[in-house]
């Protein structure tokens, strides 16, 4: 009976990852399109285990006999995705001690850390508290004006808190990297990451300026891992298309959260009622 529970389970998540298709809708309406199907099926997978952990080794479901096997591919399932955990955790943590290694310095009134490079560089590293960092390159670079709008945008990647949530989602992806389109969300969800923070900067800058300044830190290689970092740049030709497009075009209003947009997280629980028919 375990394993009709986790075959299931599994059905359920492979099919629903194929059916995402990537849309033209507006940056807000596709953040929650996406995320729906890059959290859904591994949130399911990761209930089903939970589940099956609860129900023991032994006993009955459902008038039949259930072994000892599915509860072992429940706790190495388990104990995969702590492995996963342990090293993003440790990945991340590399970031944040190359990031403290870095002189402080005063910009436009704010402390930020200085990265010795020629790279045009600008990123928010670390967790709950990330610190903001800027290569020498980029300072030498960039006008005063052009300046501000890449710490505009970067504000908006703190704004959200993009380090912390995006160390869960790419934690998500380790995960379940098995499942198809996996990659593919996760690029929409960086260019969706960058959107959001785009959005919010054009509230306080010129677009056109923050545009430019754009193509100018993307003409530079990235410098930093994606673990815990939310970066300007992007090397994606067809991202830095559509981010510099939205620029240009009308503002699109911010996003706003709302219990009803986030009622399908209810379904994911739905393996833990089987716990009650498990005796």
């Amino acid at each position: 009976m375990h394993f009709l529970i986790i075959f299931l389970a599994l059905i359920v998540a492979y099919t629903i990852r194929c059916r995402w298709t990537q849309s033209v809708e507006q940056w807000n309406e596709r953040w929650q399109k996406t995320l729906f199907f890059f959290l859904f099926p591994p949130l399911l997978i990761f209930m089903t285990t939970i589940a099956l952990l609860f129900m023991g080794p032994q006993g009955t479901m459902g008038g039949l006999q259930t072994g000892c096997y599915g509860y072992v591919i429940a706790f190495a399932a388990l104990v995969f995705f702590a492995i996963m955990c342990i090293k993003q955790g440790w990945q991340g943590w590399r970031s944040i001690k190359s990031t403290r290694d870095c002189p402080q310095i005063n910009v436009a009134g704010k402390q930020v850390r200085l990265l010795n490079t020629g790279a045009l560089f600008a990123g928010q590293i670390g967790f709950l508290k990330p610190e903001l960092v800027l290569s020498s390159g980029l300072l030498q670079t960039l006008s005063e004006t052009h300046l501000e709008t890449v710490l505009a945008h970067e504000e908006g990647h703190y704004y959200y808190r993009d380090t912390f949530w995006f160390f869960w989602l790419g934690w998500m992806r380790e995960c379940t990297i098995w499942l198809p389109n996996t990659e593919a969300l996760w690029q929409e969800l960086l260019t969706l990451r960058e959107l959001r923070a785009d959005a919010r900067a054009a509230l306080y800058v010129d677009p056109l300026l923050l545009a430019e300044s754009l193509l100018m830190v993307v003409s530079s290689p990235p410098v930093a891992s994606s673990v815990l970092c939310a970066a300007l740049g992007s090397t994606n030709a067809n991202r830095l298309e559509e981010r510099v497009e939205a620029l240009l075009s009308q503002p699109q209003p911010t996003a706003k959260l709302h219990f009803i947009s986030w009622k399908w997280l209810v379904w994911t629980f739905v393996p833990l009622v089987s716990v009650a028919f498990h005796s």
